[in-house]
């Protein structure tokens, strides 16, 4: 028992001929002559008895050793935070602590007297984070279709079967907008941004008579994304009505699947040319010029109907059987392991 509490309670203390020690686990010790004979110990509806050593104690007022443990046959329940024992009349009980977990926080007071004390403490600050996963040319089947996973789009993509149109209603007459202001930071990055496209070649200098004004929106993880305000063309364009998959219907193809693998494109819109006729459509002005996209840009009305029109052309043979496929998120399914291993890099064939 704490010698704090014994004297706060004003507790009858006895003073036994022979100084005892008493060790801690941390492997510490301290050497005491007074105790309390038979101090009453209320355990639910049991009062208990026990012969209680005093001591300097900090954090606690009482704790109950083996010699007690023993004679009442206690066991510790760690998991659900409870003890049970049995009463001296041979019948079980129980008393039961806090389940929530405890905050490993402490006090800043706390600290201070634990170093003062000569507690051992140490200053960590995370630097990063390591990622335990395999490296992709760890991966076998990233290693046989080494052209499907490159780091970033090398370029322009293939000619392919759909092209991105922009069909306007009879009549329409080309609309340039007026550019939008922009902080410092902001014309940083669209430079960056500019010149990265450039480099691609997913965008050319324009002299269209069209020009929409851009503007950035923060992303969750504080980047900035580059977006064209494609409104005034949107309303003067033909909507494409190729319909999207229901998303309850995409699930309910997964009933009875076990293994499930998911493939994320990288910037998929950019894999999809804009027929040549209509590039100068996409025409965007800006601080650092005039420009034209090359390839499907963000912002664009039939922008998602004619992806999934591509998308569902790709995997035509595997849709509904071990595939379904939403604008750009395709999911890989199958009831075993063994099934979808032999049959995974079906979706990377030319």
């Amino acid at each position: 028992m704490a010698r704090a509490f014994v004297e706060r309670f004003q507790l009858v203390l006895v003073r036994v001929g022979e100084a005892f020690c008493v060790k801690f686990p941390s492997g510490d010790s301290v050497v005491s002559d007074q105790c309390i004979l038979d101090c009453p110990i209320l355990l639910g509806d049991f009062l208990a008895k026990a012969y209680l050593k005093v001591i300097d104690l900090e954090d606690f007022d009482v704790i109950l050793g083996m010699d007690w443990l023993s004679r009442y046959d206690a066991v510790i329940q760690c998991r659900g935070k409870h003890l049970d024992f049995r009463k001296d009349n041979g019948q079980p009980g129980s008393i039961y602590g806090d389940p929530r977990q405890v905050s490993p926080a402490i006090s800043a007071v706390c600290a201070k007297r634990l170093f003062s004390s000569g507690c051992f403490a140490c200053v960590v600050s995370m630097l990063g984070t390591v990622s335990s996963g395999p490296q992709l040319d760890e991966i076998p089947v990233a290693r046989e279709f080494p052209d499907v996973f490159p780091s970033d789009l090398p370029g322009l993509p293939p000619d392919r079967d759909v092209e991105f149109v922009i069909d306007l209603e009879p009549g329409t007459r080309p609309i340039a907008k007026a550019t939008y202001r922009m902080a410092p930071r902001e014309l940083e990055e669209l430079r960056t941004q500019l010149d990265e496209l450039l480099e691609k070649g997913f965008i050319r200098p324009s002299s269209s008579p069209w020009g929409a004004p851009v503007l950035f929106v923060k992303k969750k993880d504080g980047s900035m994304r580059l977006c064209i305000d494609y409104r005034e063309l949107n309303k003067v364009t033909i909507k494409n009505r190729y319909p999207l998959p229901r998303i309850d219907d995409l699930f309910d193809q997964l009933r009875g699947s076990a293994v499930f693998s998911k493939i994320d494109l990288r910037s998929g819109y950019h894999q999809l040319r804009i027929r040549e006729s209509d590039i100068p459509r996409t025409a965007f002005r800006s601080r650092h010029g005039h420009f034209e996209f090359l390839v499907m840009s963000f912002g664009l009305t039939n922008a998602p109907s004619a992806f999934m029109d591509m998308m569902n052309r790709v995997f035509k043979d595997f849709l509904d059987k071990f595939v379904v496929v939403f604008i750009d998120d395709v999911l890989i399914y199958f009831g075993m392991l063994r099934s979808m291993i032999s049959t995974y890099g079906w979706c990377y064939l030319p």
